[in-house]
């Protein structure tokens, strides 16, 4: 007979494992936009604007995955917006039509964004320690990006489209078990009248603003560093690939010693020291020349960013229910809208160097919030 721990406990761990899929899925588009571009001869411009398409899906996918639970149930959104990893990535190996791409880029996006707000249900509602339930959430979304560069390179060695089936076979095993898992149904003749009052809290817009800085500065990263280095010259060949691993194997152990070994006594304090941490890493890996010390520092980098979302979202605490998640997150996902797109803009008119200077911005955005959020619990206790 399952008891009620039983069931949350089940809950918890598939929401670990989903989002371990979908860290393998999202960040490997930083890689594939990579190969379209190699193989289509892409302008700059034309690749922020992909990478961007599929951040506009992921926050509109985040509003819609915030409203339709109350209507048809959790279940069935997810079995509806979590379709575009597989259809996404099957559309990206078939051709380079570009409307086709934006379209599968969009897709990608409406599947991350829906993942994201219902793990972060799945796990937070059914973690006895929110904050370290969503580090490890987030370490398992770590651990998926750490993979996607040896999975993609050993697709890679079949044929070059067929990373991008791999990546749709994820994708569709991510779906499966979002139909497997339970959760509650809602909507029907019992809706419940929707909770808008959290709109008017100052904590809930500050938090949301210092995760719209850390998805933009996290995105634009993780989507240009690759190519940037290639275009570069610092770090040449295949080698350049792997720095996602570089970037991802230190996300994976920041979040994990926060979650088992250093737990945050001071939430809103460590904040400002990992905002700190991105300002000064970023600004070193700008001014990098060698491939040793650009690893070494984005490394750093990594590893200052990496408890952020995780610890900001569970600064939400009891505001944290499909509703605020679906307006908090989406907002919040603005930032890998804006950045990558602008970077990709800037490099057209001033260089791809330029570009990535200017993400400097919302890293320094990160600390303002940070600050701000800080004294904002200090008068409210």
């Amino acid at each position: 007979m399952e008891t009620s721990d039983n069931r949350a406990n089940l809950q918890r761990n598939t929401g670990f494992l989903i989002f371990l899929i979908s860290g393998i899925c999202a960040i490997s588009t930083g890689v594939v936009v990579t190969i379209l571009q190699e193989a289509y001869g892409f302008a700059y411009g034309m690749t922020g604007t992909l990478l961007s398409l599929m951040s506009i899906g992921n926050l509109i996918s985040g509003f819609a995955a915030g409203v339709f639970p109350g209507k048809i149930g959790m279940k069935k959104t997810a079995g509806i917006l979590t379709a575009g990893y597989c259809v996404g990535y099957l559309l990206m190996g078939v051709t380079g039509a570009l409307a086709v791409l934006a379209a599968a880029f969009f897709l990608v996006g409406v599947a991350k964004g829906t993942t994201i707000n219902m793990c972060t249900i799945l796990v937070g509602n059914h973690s006895k320690n929110r904050t370290r339930g969503m580090n490890i959430m987030h370490g398992c979304y770590a651990l998926g990006a750490l993979l996607c560069p040896f999975l993609i390179a050993a697709a890679l060695g079949a044929g070059q489209w067929v990373p991008m089936y791999l990546l749709a076979a994820c994708g569709a095993g991510l779906w499966l078990l979002f139909l497997a898992v339970p959760m509650e149904e809602g909507g029907g003749k019992e809706k419940q009248k929707t909770d808008w009052s959290f709109l008017k809290n100052r904590k809930f817009w500050l938090l949301t603003g210092l995760i719209f800085c850390q998805n933009a500065a996290e995105t634009s990263v993780t989507g240009w560093m690759v190519t940037y280095f290639k275009d570069s010259g610092i770090i040449s060949g295949t080698l350049s690939t792997y720095t996602v691993t570089v970037m991802w194997g230190a996300t994976l152990i920041a979040r994990m010693l926060i979650a088992f070994v250093l737990p945050l006594k001071d939430v809103y304090g460590a904040m400002i020291k990992m905002s700190l941490g991105c300002i000064l890493f970023y600004a070193l890996l700008m001014t990098a020349g060698t491939q040793t010390m650009a690893i070494v520092l984005l490394f750093a980098f990594a590893f200052a960013m990496a408890g952020m979302n995780p610890t900001a979202v569970a600064c939400a605490g009891r505001m944290t229910n499909v509703t605020t998640m679906g307006v908090m997150l989406p907002a919040a996902s603005a930032g890998a809208i804006v950045m990558p797109w602008l970077i990709g803009i800037i490099a057209e008119h001033l260089g791809l160097t330029a570009g990535m200077a200017s993400n400097a911005v919302p890293c320094a955005g990160m600390l303002l919030f940070s600050i701000a959020v800080k004294r904002l619990a200090q008068k409210e206790e």
